[in-house]
């Protein structure tokens, strides 16, 4: 019998365990044109946690007592869709379960890229695309720029870091903690400011970018935000990809410095990934041209079984992921 995690409650704050439920899901017979698929890596992603709020978005909220959905990459292990055969690996979005019945119209196979295949999961998936778009076309970001990225240890951050220093731009990254800080440097961040020392945001970027900020790339929103604000030049664009800070409150953080949007002529753009979906071919063509140079690094933390999604979930919202978080079935 195969299984799958459903949201058993809608959080209120901070999810816990409660919040979900490990169910049996029956494997029906396949019908025409649908494949079944092993899943072998699921992705966890920030954005889920707006899923469980019964509310309106750009996306449905997760349905309960149903399986949830996200990211994975299996292994098809029967097939009655023409094209696809068994033994085929494709990425789709039943993730959260171990094994997933879908017509093969919504899978796509695993391109031929040379790497690992949970790599299409995160910096040659949905991270990666956020980090190419959002930083090159939302932000207009350009050789020269001075570029401030928050959560740059993160799936998303950790490829801004890159492609921008690939591009010729100038990076200042924050993360939490020495280590994470380490490793941002070590992509080729010019400066890293550590979040969780104690030390006012504003006055670590001040210290590193004296000559301000041309283009914020906001996975974080709130005290991040605010001091992107503050030291923003002028015509400065942020590109809005997220706002973990809030996700779990729900209450805004005081922007002091908002009105320099105003005198500064600050363009802000909030946008998401499956805008671009149309594009990825020359998303894969960049960064495939990047991957072969050995100018791309990649990072992982992998939780071990089905049984531990929630767990890896839970631990995109206090600091456990270095890199893309990702789960092993």
């Amino acid at each position: 019998m195969a299984q799958a995690w459903t949201l058993a409650s809608r959080p209120n704050g901070t999810p816990t365990h409660d919040n979900f439920a490990l169910i049996d899901v029956a494997s029906p017979a396949l019908e025409p044109g649908q494949i079944r698929i092993a899943n072998h890596w699921l992705s966890v992603d920030p954005y889920m946690r707006g899923r469980m709020n019964d509310v309106k978005s750009y996306t449905p909220p997760f349905v309960l007592g149903e399986p949830m959905q996200g990211g994975a990459v299996g292994e098809i292990t029967e097939s009655a869709a023409e094209g696809f055969a068994v033994g085929d690996l494709v990425l789709h979005m039943a993730g959260w379960r171990d094994e997933a019945v879908i017509p093969a119209s919504q899978a796509q196979r695993v391109p031929a890229l040379g790497v690992d295949p949970q790599a299409f999961l995160g910096q040659l998936g949905m991270p990666g695309m956020t980090a190419y778009f959002g930083l090159l076309e939302v932000a207009s970001a350009k050789p020269g720029d001075v570029v401030f990225v928050s959560a740059a240890a993160g799936a998303v951050g950790s490829t801004v870091v890159q492609i921008a220093k690939a591009k010729g731009m100038t990076v200042i990254g924050s993360a939490g903690g020495a280590d994470k800080c380490a490793w941002v440097s070590s992509l080729g961040a010019d400066a890293v400011i550590d979040y969780k020392d104690g030390t006012p945001l504003i006055k670590q970027l001040a210290a590193v970018a004296p000559n301000g900020i041309d283009v914020y790339f906001d996975n974080v929103g709130g005290e991040h935000l605010d001091a992107a604000l503050g030291l923003a030049n002028e015509r400065a664009r942020f590109a809005i990809c997220g706002m973990i800070e809030m996700y779990n409150t729900g209450a805004p953080t005081e922007l002091r410095f908002a009105a320099r949007i105003i005198g500064a002529r600050i363009r802000i753009q909030g946008f998401i990934v499956s805008d671009y979906m149309s594009r990825a071919g020359e998303f894969y063509n960049e960064m495939g041209g990047w991957l072969q140079s050995g100018q791309l690094v990649r990072e992982e933390t992998i939780h071990e079984g089905l049984a531990s999604m929630p767990d890896a979930f839970l631990g995109l919202f206090s600091g456990g992921n270095k890199g893309k978080m990702l789960v092993r079935v």
